[in-house]
């Protein structure tokens, strides 16, 4: 694709970095062959493609945003299908962050949007919040019929009840039965995640530890900060980055990490992506770039580092019928697809993946509370699917895409993690016990 930036623009490091990555764009529309909202809506500008060509022209003319770009950005689930698909190798990923930052810069949104976004900032990226703001849920859902459309959606989604945690709460996890770890590791305990499933880390855990891997919760690390990144609010979550890029390297420079473990697949592909985006500061570069080399998904970091040692339990004589969904940051963002499936098959079970697998389910990140109903559309055919499978329980993972499935399905739907944990002797997942 042809460019016009003038050497002025290009003096910006954003705008070299998206200007090298139009140019690898050859109009073929592949992309939009994968693309979601494309598929749904017919919309060239709702499709890779079009929205490519809107912010090469806001971008190139310095010209700030208006409502029709908006929307058809807004409406971007950042899935990276295209990217997946792209011969042409365009990174899509790092193109639709500027807009968004673009957008944010130069756009005034409406006040209930603006109210709406920040909340989600505020809320989502902080567990002490959201816990708090799940309370008063429970007040205010009985009088949610005097608020918005979208405020009531996002009442209705927001959960009331939280689990009790089983672990209790400490800086060092040892491993188990040793002397010296084999391994020592930061876990990323996410902001959400933490609060309203708790048994994901605690598998995580648990597992590691099992196979003589040590776990080093650091105080001060809730949110990987790619909640505000997606939503363009760059200052805040550069702080975040930050914040714990500074913490992570202390740690690796004073005692020595091994890895950095995140068991959500979308905090996973930011944390990858922060040497990237600290690529033009002096001081933050080398330190970013060390943090996304460290960082694994837990089902990488298994394959690649662990000797998982499989046992018979109770119901070894049982071969369930999983369906596997591979979430968007996972297979698209993080190029990771075969390997947590190639490892639940190591229990023994049958594991089928979900026809139209490379479609998000309209989870997003904020996107299901954002872009309701494009989302419950995507849940629905993604529904359908999982039915064509008729499986006995579901398995992924990233957080964001468990909550949304959940709501469409009585299928039981958990973490990868935690089925590898049980099946290396730790508990039965607790949503399976009342099924099974």
């Amino acid at each position: 694709m042809e460019t016009h930036f003038s050497k002025q623009q290009l003096k910006d490091k954003d705008n070299r970095s998206s200007e090298k990555i139009l140019r690898k764009c050859v109009h073929c529309g592949f992309c939009n062959a994968t693309c979601p909202t494309y598929d749904l809506l017919g919309d060239e500008l709702d499709g890779p493609r079009g929205r490519i060509y809107l912010i090469k022209d806001m971008l190139e003319n310095n010209k700030p945003a208006n409502a029709k770009i908006v929307k058809h950005i807004d409406r971007c689930l950042s899935c990276y299908s295209c990217m997946t698909t792209c011969p042409s190798g365009v990174n899509y990923m790092h193109l639709i962050d500027h807009g968004r930052q673009h957008i944010e810069k130069t756009f005034k949104r409406p006040f209930i949007d603006r109210f709406i976004r920040n909340l989600l900032s505020i809320v989502l990226s902080n567990s002490t919040y959201f816990r708090i703001v799940g309370r008063l849920t429970l007040l205010i859902k009985p009088f949610s019929f005097i608020f918005p459309k979208k405020i009531r959606e996002m009442i209705a989604f927001m959960p009331i009840n939280f689990p009790k945690k089983t672990l209790p709460r400490k800086r060092i996890y040892p491993a188990e039965k040793r002397k010296k770890p084999v391994a020592r590791v930061a876990l990323l305990t996410g902001c959400v995640q933490k609060v309203i499933s708790p048994q994901i880390n605690e598998a995580t855990i648990r597992l590691l530890n099992r196979h003589g891997v040590e776990v080093i919760v650091l105080k001060n690390i809730d949110c990987c900060g790619s909640l505000n990144h997606h939503l363009g609010k760059s200052e805040i979550a550069i702080k975040i980055f930050k914040k714990n890029i500074s913490i992570w390297y202390d740690e690796y420079l004073k005692n020595g990490l091994d890895a950095i473990i995140s068991n959500t697949s979308g905090c996973g592909t930011t944390l990858k992506d922060y040497g990237f985006l600290f690529r033009s500061d002096d001081e933050f570069k080398k330190k970013a770039k060390k943090i996304s080399e460290l960082t694994k998904d837990i089902s990488e970091y298994l394959e690649e580092n662990v000797k998982l040692n499989f046992i018979k339990n109770k119901e070894s004589n049982r071969t369930y019928k999983i369906a596997y969904h591979s979430a968007c940051s996972m297979q698209h963002g993080q190029k990771i697809h075969d390997v947590p499936k190639n490892l639940i098959e190591k229990t023994g079970n049958k594991v089928f993946e979900i026809p139209d697998g490379h479609l998000c389910c309209g989870s997003a990140g904020t996107y299901n509370l954002l872009q309701n109903d494009i989302a419950k559309k995507l849940l629905t055919n993604k529904i359908t699917n999982i039915n064509k499978i008729n499986p006995e329980f579901i398995t992924t993972g990233n957080i964001g895409c468990i909550t949304q499935i959940a709501n469409a399905t009585k299928i039981p739907i958990l973490h990868t993690v935690e089925i590898i944990d049980w099946y290396t002797g730790g508990p039965k997942p607790n949503i399976l016990k009342r099924l099974f």
